[in-house]
Formats: C-alpha cells, sequence, structure tokens
C-alpha cells in the first residue's frame, strides 16, 4: 500500500512539474514553434486608421485606446495632439513619455501596442480578392484562407508583398510569413 502511494504522489507530482513548466515559458524543444508574428511588427511605422493602445503606468485616467486620424496624429489629454505617422511603436512611447515629463509627471513610463491595423488587400489567384481588416499576429496563410483560399492556378511557393514603403518584393511563401497593416499581397499564376 505504501509503495502504492508513493507512485501516485510521484505520478501526481510530475504531472505538477510539466504544468509549471508549460505555465512558466520554459523553452519549448521545437524553437520555431515560437509565435510566427512575435516580431511581425518590429519596425512597422504607424499611418492613419491604425489603432493603438497606450498605457501610462500608474495612470488609468491618461491609457487607453486611440486611432491615428487622417493627419497621423493622436490626441491625449493633458499633452493635446501628437504627430506619429511615420512613428515605431517605441518611438510613440518616448515621444509621449517626453511630453507627459513637460510639467505633468515626474518619470512616466509609457508603451504603445497595436490593437488593430490598417487593412491589408490581397489580389491575383485567391477565390475572394479584396482588402480585409488586419488582426496582430496575422501570417499570409490565414490571409488566403480568409479570401477563399487559392485557385487551381496559384504559385503556392512564391507570393509578392508590397509594404507601407511601396516597393514590391518576391516572397517564399511558408505557414509564418507575416503581414503588417497595409500590406498588399498579390498571389501570382503558376507556371507549369
Amino acid at each position: 500500500m505504501k509503495f502504492f502511494k508513493a507512485a501516485i504522489f510521484a505520478i501526481i507530482g510530475l504531472g505538477f512539474s510539466a504544468f509549471v513548466s508549460c505555465s512558466t515559458g520554459a523553452a519549448s524543444a521545437d524553437p520555431q514553434a515560437q509565435p510566427a508574428a512575435a516580431g511581425a511588427l518590429d519596425g512597422y511605422r504607424l499611418g492613419s486608421g491604425d489603432e493603438i493602445k497606450v498605457t501610462v503606468f500608474g495612470e488609468p485616467d491618461l491609457s487607453g485606446p486611440l486611432t491615428v486620424d487622417g493627419q497621423g496624429a493622436i490626441t491625449m489629454s493633458l499633452i493635446g495632439q501628437i504627430e506619429v505617422k511615420d512613428l515605431t511603436l517605441q518611438q510613440v512611447s518616448q515621444t509621449i513619455e517626453a511630453k507627459l515629463k513637460e510639467g505633468w509627471l515626474r518619470e512616466p513610463r509609457v508603451t504603445a501596442e497595436m490593437t488593430k491595423g490598417r487593412p491589408y488587400y490581397i489580389l491575383g489567384e485567391v477565390n475572394r480578392a479584396g482588402e480585409y481588416p488586419y488582426t496582430s499576429g496575422l501570417t499570409v496563410m490565414n490571409a488566403i484562407a480568409a479570401a477563399g483560399d487559392f485557385t487551381y492556378r496559384a504559385n503556392r511557393k512564391k507570393i509578392v508583398v508590397t509594404g507601407g514603403d511601396g516597393v514590391e518584393r518576391e516572397v517564399k511563401l511558408t505557414p509564418t510569413t507575416p503581414v503588417k497593416p497595409g500590406d498588399r499581397i498579390r498571389i501570382r499564376e503558376r507556371f507549369f
């Protein structure tokens, strides 16, 4: 009976330690298993229509969702209008911190994160080409699924992506190929 109880406790202990290592973010055996778009917005520059969430730590009245207006600006309590067009999220955080230091808060800590970006466009060899709403973590494969999948003529290996800079780039299609807000994705016809 003692052996049976010891075995039960050992099994429970192993299960608990496995649960703890999963919930604390222990490294997975597959480094590629990390979220595909974790770095997809690195270097992304804001534009009109993007929605961001600004958090000023310890100041809930100054925190909340904001939309970049047609002039490329956001408006916040206390500091008014801030030009954010063509800034990264990190630059937006730094700009807001600097404005808040100008007589409002001693040591403000600010974060800005993307909540909803400009729509993206998917064209070419998909069943429902058009404009679709951007969501964080979006991959090209998700975008193709939203557009009703490939047509039978589609090139499933390489696509053409036109980013916010207006430059067309040929990209190898993988399950983790990220989409940025405002991207134009073109699925070309394959040649036998």
